[in-house]
């Protein structure tokens, strides 16, 4: 990707559980553009038509959503991206799949769209040959698409155990071949040490770009609350965690937020900004500023008090009456979207999903 000032930096929604849903994307827009994010990605696990029924066309009411969200995003001067998760096309990639998925990359060229990105995730890898076919698909859709930019997330995107505990070890020199198979201008999706990784070393780095054969684009999922643990948390405060990355040995970095996507603009800001250095010289975000900021000056100072516990203990440490008094603080300050997530998680409205697998 050249030296760091180019290093692009997005958001994907690629989490399990429920969505942001069409307004909240379209609000969305102009926060992230605002904050420095150049580009959004819209790769829901719901979305059955980009994921277990990919071979099916997506149906023209929901294509008409997905070219508003475009156009939206290109108005407030965001990149849109599409996450086409081609699901288990290594048990057969024959002339019929092929075409359909030619037709598939035909029916997002229609939006318009600036990125997609080809994801292997979430599927059984254990396969002969698992790398060069991969590639043989992405070079595939290279030559019918008409994004600008490709992206591929591997089957093993990471190096954490979990994946082969859940999908079959990984083929020897999968990254490898992969890497080698794939034209240089295609990125590669990376999470890090763990699937949801909370920095990322630069001999780390050093180490996957060697087998990756280029700088791997990092999706982060360190404040992402969709596994069956982390769903009873909100990952409000980023500073918290002691992330951080070196821009000049990434390709990008794209970050998979929180289910609840108005209380995800807290970390997201904090990050932009640590990651676009836009602090002051040794500065770190400060979490009850920025919750004043946006939030309001009450709301904020109530998600400030609140937030030590929301992100650490999380809600399966409170007792019902401690619920229940949380509840009714947080119900003052509705319709404030912030307000009503917080509600609404307290209430036990984001559920887990279980077809999240990994943990």
């Amino acid at each position: 990707m050249g030296d760091e000032s180019s290093t692009p930096l997005g958001v994907i929604e690629g989490f399990f559980g429920r969505p942001w849903g069409d307004a909240a994307r379209l609000a969305a827009a102009p926060f992230l553009r605002a904050r420095g994010f150049e580009f959004y990605l819209y790769a829901p696990k719901t979305d059955r038509y980009l994921r277990r029924q990919w071979r099916e066309p997506i149906p023209p009411a929901e294509l008409t959503q997905l070219a508003t969200l475009a156009a939206a995003c290109r108005q407030h001067g965001l990149r849109i991206g599409i996450g086409l998760t081609p699901f288990e096309l290594h048990r057969d990639y024959s002339g019929a799949v092929q075409q359909d998925l030619r037709d598939k990359v035909r029916q997002l060229n229609s939006i318009g769209i600036d990125i997609l990105c080809v994801l292997f995730d979430d599927m059984h890898g254990a396969v002969p040959q698992l790398a060069q076919l991969q590639a043989r698909a992405v070079r595939d859709v290279s030559d019918w698409t008409t994004a600008q930019s490709l992206m591929l997330c591997p089957t093993y995107y990471s190096d954490d155990p979990v994946l082969g505990r859940v999908f079959g070890p990984p083929p020897a020199r999968y990254l490898e071949e992969l890497g080698a198979g794939l034209d240089p201008a295609v990125d590669i999706c990376w999470t890090g040490e763990r699937v949801c990784s909370s920095g990322y070393s630069d001999r780390h780095l050093e180490q996957v770009t060697e087998r990756l054969g280029r700088k791997p684009f990092i999706w982060d999922n360190h404040i992402a609350n969709d596994g069956r643990e982390r769903c009873s948390h909100l990952f409000l405060d980023s500073d918290a965690t002691g992330w951080s990355v070196s821009r000049e040995r990434i390709a990008g970095l794209m970050i998979n937020p929180m289910n609840q996507p108005t209380l995800s603009r807290l970390p997201l800001a904090a990050l932009a900004a640590q990651f676009l250095r836009t602090l002051p010289p040794g500065g770190r975000p400060n979490f009850g500023s920025l919750a004043r900021s946006l939030c309001g000056d009450a709301l904020g100072t109530e998600l400030t008090a609140a937030c030590e516990h929301f992100q650490n203990q999380g809600i399966a440490t409170l007792g019902r009456s401690e619920r229940d008094s949380l509840i009714e603080s947080f119900s003052r300050y509705e319709p404030e979207r912030c307000a009503t997530e917080v509600v609404g998680w307290l209430r036990g409205e984001y559920e887990f999903d279980p077809q999240c697998l990994l943990e």
